[in-house]
């Protein structure tokens, strides 16, 4: 039972790691386009070139696994786990690698304990490839210790515990994104816009001259002192700044959040933000919940 492993969808991410783990007879796999929809042939095709053992139901491909790895879509993490727990073997660990919410996690979390389960939180903090088994992971949960031996043991080089709650590591995931996510929105917006004016080469060169490496705590600090200072007067430079994108058709969609983000702090009217990146979060924090508590 030990040795074998349960693999829940089988699209990109399940499909690399096979490939790269070498897994062999040891990998069971459901994926309900292997079974339903046009897309039977070819994903039958995909378990041949991985050498692993297509199922047709998730009762299937869980029969006697002590380890699964929940890879499916977000708007299909919950349902996977529903699923599975119908058929769940008693003590396995379920190891939800989905880029969900950590409510999504934490309520996947007590259908598979309630099923007799062990449901771990684990969040791939890189794209698969080309890392591949040496994509970093954060784990957490109750078994998180258990699960990070089992990874190692399938090949996977880089699982790091990030605690014992269900949501932890997926959280540290979903907040990453705001930043991550963000900066290819917003380069998008901007690329796109500059390319529509025919100045994309100047915008470019003048991000370059501007741009400063530097760690992302002095980053944050920096960044929100500007806003607390200055947050009024940029957010009215950025109104005009929405002007010109949908003056060239391009979208102003980060924009607009940027308008509402910028104007947000500087009412705060926090004219001599304190020190430091911490002591500034504590401010605004306060100062949003006084404001709300007032209106």
């Amino acid at each position: 039972m030990e040795q074998i492993v349960g693999l829940i969808g089988f699209g990109e991410a399940g499909s690399t790691f096979a490939h790269a783990g070498a897994w062999g007879g040891q990998a069971q796999v459901f994926d309900r386009k292997a079974v339903h929809g046009p897309d039977a042939q070819a994903m039958l095709d995909a378990y041949s070139a991985a050498h692993v053992r297509g199922a047709l139901s998730m009762e299937q491909a869980l029969s006697g696994v002590g380890l699964i790895l929940s890879l499916v879509t977000a708007d299909q993490a919950l349902a996977a786990a529903e699923a599975a727990a119908e058929c769940l073997p008693a003590g396995a660990i379920y190891c939800d690698m989905n880029s969900v919410a950590p409510q999504t996690k934490q309520a996947a979390a007590q259908i598979i304990d309630a099923a007799g389960g062990h449901y771990v939180d684990v969040a791939v903090m890189a794209p698969v490839d080309p890392a591949r088994l040496s994509v970093p992971l954060l784990v957490s949960g109750a078994k998180a210790g258990q699960a990070q031996a089992r990874l190692a043991a399938l090949g996977f080089a880089k699982v790091r515990i990030a605690g014992d709650a269900v949501g932890r590591a997926s959280s540290i995931k979903m907040i990453r994104s705001v930043m991550v996510k963000g900066i290819e929105a917003l380069t998008a917006e901007c690329v796109l816009a500059a390319d529509a004016a025919g100045v994309r080469e100047e915008v470019l060169a003048s991000l370059n001259a501007s741009e400063r490496a530097r760690p992302w705590e002095e980053r944050a600090d920096y960044n929100l002192d500007r806003m607390l200072i200055h947050g009024l007067r940029r957010a009215a430079e950025m109104e005009e700044v929405v002007k010109t994108l949908e003056g060239l058709g391009t979208g102003a969609a980060m924009t607009r959040g940027t308008v509402e983000r910028q104007r947000a702090i500087g009412e705060l009217a926090i004219r001599q933000p304190p020190q430091g990146l911490a002591g500034k979060i504590d401010q605004i924090t306060q100062s949003t919940e006084r404001k709300a508590d007032a209106a």
